[in-house]
């Protein structure tokens, strides 16, 4: 198929080469080049839309015998062979709105003040740019190691080090209380820990309350153990919180690899905006704050829609970014909290199709996946370009 549509344009271009030659007048000369220009393109077009129409339904013929409501609603049974994705479904749209919501005003504000606040020549500007640009060509896998170094193994482990010892600071005030087991002598058994620890707070210290079952383990249950030890045996089994892969750091790191997308879409809308209402403006006596924020931005609210389109387009499809910063390769409950690990579909569709024992077993549930990821990106995509539609009617009505 290919080979037959290269040799026909090779054919078109010997033609048009051979008129293109003959003693013609200039007129005759620029309408044959104007409508073989238009041809190619339109047969360019043509291409394109032919190969996504192929695609979506091959994906959606082979797929449509795992569709159903079920699929949608429940989770992941007998190894991944069986069930829904409703989990990954949970995943991918938490995933992409906390993207978007960190993604794109950090890369609006940006692009406000790489065209509002500093000129061309502006070193910082040219710094920020090249940062930019370097940013757009990092493969997606070098992101997710980034995540992983920077956000979980800096941030989150920071963050939890100051918690536990916050934590520990508490657990030894509880020990050193007068209604303390351990005020006696300095001893307590496991049970008279586990009391007073629920008697303060079950939820808070319900890791600690668990780990007690090793203490009987280590010591026996009616046995009365050191406070120094106890307090020391907690201090060695502190659990990470924020230190491992989660949800936020994972939409931190899709936010990243977005950011120059939402930049350089945003910097262009924003240079659209005609400097007379800029100038007008000031005239009247407004700051440059108050004219960036009634005249600047709603000029330009369309070209930010634009980036958070790309942004969503592309952080719904990534895999490799979340590899590492958060997404698990089963986990049938919803993240609860932004610390929580989380289904992605993506990565679902990754794991069917290279970690299944069965692989043609798997093949619909593969291809009704992969519907359900194109269906979700481009139901977020038609909603930001129906809103982008309304305001431009809006703006050309009050116009």
């Amino acid at each position: 198929m290919v080979l037959i549509i290269i040799f026909g344009l090779f054919v078109i271009g010997s033609i048009f080469g051979f008129i293109y030659q003959k003693k013609l007048s200039i007129a005759i000369k620029k309408k044959v080049s104007e409508r073989f220009f238009i041809g190619i393109t339109g047969l360019a077009a043509l291409l394109i839309i032919s190969f996504v129409i192929y695609l979506l339904i091959h994906i959606l013929m082979i797929g449509k015998e795992r569709i159903s409501l079920d699929f949608f609603i429940s989770k992941p049974l007998e190894g991944l062979t069986e069930g829904g994705i409703f989990p990954a479904i949970v995943g991918t749209a938490l995933l992409v709105i906390i993207m978007s919501i960190i993604g794109v005003p950090i890369g609006t504000i940006t692009a406000i003040y790489l065209t509002e606040y500093t000129k061309k020549t502006s070193m910082v500007a040219k710094i920020i740019r090249f940062a930019v640009n370097t940013l757009a060509g990092v493969p997606a896998i070098v992101f997710g190691l980034f995540g992983l170094g920077f956000f979980i193994g800096v941030v989150g482990k920071q963050m939890d080090s100051i918690e536990n010892t916050r934590k520990m600071q508490k657990l030894e005030a509880i020990f050193n209380s007068k209604n303390s087991p351990f005020a006696d002598d300095g001893k307590a058994k496991s049970s008279e820990i586990q009391t007073i620890l629920e008697s303060d707070d079950k939820l808070y210290w319900a890791f600690q309350i668990d780990l007690i079952k090793i203490l009987d383990g280590m010591y026996g249950a009616n046995t009365a153990i050191d406070k120094k030890v106890v307090y020391d045996f907690y201090k060695e089994r502190t659990k990470p919180h924020w230190a491992q892969p989660a949800l936020i750091w994972a939409a931190l790191t899709m936010a990243l690899l977005t950011l120059p997308v939402v930049i350089v879409s945003v910097e262009e809308a924003i240079k659209a905006v005609p400097q007379d209402l800029r100038d007008a403006s000031l005239a009247l006596g407004a700051t440059k704050l108050t004219t960036i924020i009634r005249v600047v931005l709603p000029g330009s609210i369309t070209g930010i829609l634009t980036g958070a389109i790309l942004a969503v387009s592309r952080g719904a499809g990534e895999v490799a970014p979340i590899l590492f910063t958060g997404a698990a390769y089963y986990l049938p409950d919803l993240p609860n909290s932004l610390n929580s690990q989380f289904m992605e579909l993506g990565y679902h569709i990754y794991v069917l199709t290279t970690q299944s024992s069965n692989v043609e077993l798997t093949r619909p549930l593969q291809y009704a996946t992969t519907l359900v990821l194109l269906l979700l990106t481009f139901a977020l995509n038609f909603s930001a370009i129906f809103l982008r539609s309304k305001i431009r009617t809006r703006q050309s009505k009050l116009s």
